[in-house]
């Protein structure tokens, strides 16, 4: 009679834990080099330095989508945050499988908008218009699968910050208004952009009755905002663009349209994390910026562009670092590929079937649309 035997068990975390980054770093190469071309990482721009520097494709969301969709390997481990591991499993083979070295690696700005809001909302603007006959859902890809499924299910579509004046056109051009969420600097940075008032974006507040806004007001609109921001852009302000305008004349300000819409306002150039790279790259050598995005990308390129002797300065007093992408550090990008050398998986992010059938239709909407 035969004896079956017990799979071995992971490797805790907690025998990474104490380990220095310089041993992770060692480690981290050797477990690559055991993987080989089964491993691909996969790196966000806002990630730190010490796990960047592993990432066999960087970029920002838009990018790393269209990498998700032709990688051959059988793992993705995915350095960023939980919305950009699902992504990478519902674009890629049913047999690859994606993974986030840390679980608890979120986004504010996409817990600022969940399925039972998003649902409620949609009762709610059934009482005043026919949701699916004048609405087009649009979710930032910094959201939660189930609300890009929630968008495939209603007609929707899912833009990010490089294309969402693009997937806006989309929207209109399948119904009159559009309810974008989560962030609203995004959506009305983009309409104002695209010549919309104001007065015609106005705020949603799900957790209001008809989210807080009149019967006229919904009619009225073009755009409804969802009433969310990302954490770190918030902290951005007009006092820090006067400052530096005030020291450099001669300079430039260069933003994330999810900062403040006052402060994309009074910015030379608006754009993603990709527009701002190739922006300040291809600028004559000793220009001088001011840069509004996530700390860890503008001390990367300030450190690459002091070479052409630019000055490139980040915009806030304070420290804007994404604390969750930050949970990314070398102990969990060691841990999660030393069991994949030992044929086991850690954090897989898998999206449920029916989920990801209907998000995928919203992000195929969008690569389409691009």
């Amino acid at each position: 009679m035969s004896i079956a035997t017990i799979p071995a068990a992971p490797i805790k975390f907690e025998k990474f834990q104490a380990t220095d980054d310089a041993d992770c770093q060692r480690r981290i190469i050797a477990a690559k080099e055991k993987l080989g071309k089964r491993l691909v990482i996969l790196g966000h721009h806002y990630q730190h330095e010490s796990v960047y520097r592993h990432a066999d494709y960087t970029g920002d969301s838009l990018k790393l989508s269209r990498y998700t969709e032709n990688l051959d390997a059988e793992y993705i481990v995915f350095l960023g945050v939980h919305f950009m591991a699902e992504v990478a499993d519902i674009l890629s083979r049913p047999e690859q499988i994606a993974i986030l070295p840390d679980l608890a690696a979120g986004c504010s700005m996409a817990d600022m908008a969940n399925l039972a809001k998003v649902e409620r909302s949609y009762r709610e603007l059934n009482k005043v218009l026919n949701f699916d006959e004048q609405i087009t859902p649009i979710t930032y890809i910094n959201s939660a699968a189930d609300l890009k499924a929630f968008c495939g299910e209603h007609g929707g579509i899912v833009c990010t910050s490089t294309n969402a004046p693009k997937i806006l056109e989309w929207g209109f051009a399948q119904r009159e208004k559009v309810l974008f969420f989560p962030d609203q600097n995004l959506g009305r940075w983009s309409g104002y952009k695209m010549g919309i008032p104001l007065e015609q974006m106005p705020v949603w507040d799900p957790d209001q009755p008809l989210g807080g806004l009149t019967v006229e007001q919904i009619k009225n609109a073009k755009i409804l905002l969802w009433k969310g921001h990302c954490a770190v852009h918030q902290m951005f302000r007009l006092q820090n663009i006067e400052k530096f305008r005030a020291e450099h004349p001669d300079g430039f300000v260069i933003s994330h349209p999810e900062a403040p819409f006052e402060v994309c306002q009074h910015s030379d150039y608006v754009g993603s994390t990709e527009y701002i790279l190739k922006t300040i790259s291809d600028a004559p050598a000793n220009t001088k910026w001011l840069v509004g995005t996530e700390l860890n990308l503008v001390n990367r390129l300030a450190e690459q562009m002091k070479a052409e002797g630019k000055l490139v300065q980040f915009m806030s007093h304070v420290v804007c670092e994404c604390s969750t992408m930050a949970r990314i550090d070398p102990q969990h990008l060691a841990w999660v590929l030393e069991n994949l050398v030992e044929g086991k998986v850690v954090n897989q992010i898998k999206v449920p079937a029916h989920e990801a059938k209907l998000a995928k239709l919203t992000l195929d909407r969008m690569l389409a649309a691009s």
